[in-house]
């Protein structure tokens, strides 16, 4: 096994890894009572903590539909499996695009004053473009259909 392909192996399993912990997580405690967000939100309304306020509410937000945070964490840990199992990381790896991208743009958007975060989720969205671009073989010609 080539070096390359060894490091790519090692790619996929952080990512891997790691959606597969954020999704878990997800599940770890029970969604706020629509009370108890309006309470928590009401201690940042001072202009100075909007940041804070927005993260709040975004996340509280998506826990608060009764479906998406928990989609979310079954889609992560679903598309870290297929990443980590070696005949479907393509699959994952492609499906998981979304998902580290959303994440890495929360970042970029709302925390962008966490640098070492910020690191990290641009890292996890450059490991999975980097997963996809060396599998183009398979899909560049769905891309690049040449006429007869």
């Amino acid at each position: 096994m080539k070096a390359i392909n060894i490091l790519f192996v090692i790619l996929r399993l952080i990512l891997g890894g790691m959606m597969i912990y954020g999704g878990l997580q997800k599940f770890k405690d029970p969604s706020p009572e629509p009370i108890e967000v309006v309470e928590k939100a009401a201690k940042f309304s001072d202009p100075a903590k909007e940041n804070t306020l927005q993260k709040i509410l975004y996340i509280s937000g998506a826990k608060q539909t009764g479906y998406f945070w928990q989609v979310l964490g079954i889609c992560e840990i679903l598309f870290g499996l297929l990443l980590i199992v070696q005949y479907t990381g393509f699959v994952g790896a492609v499906f998981l695009l979304p998902i580290t991208l959303h994440i890495f743009l929360f970042h970029v958007f709302l925390e962008s004053d966490e640098i070492p975060e910020l690191l990290q989720t641009g890292g996890l969205f450059l490991i999975n473009i980097a997963l996809v671009l060396k599998e183009r073989d398979k899909w560049k010609q769905l891309l690049w259909i040449k006429p007869v």
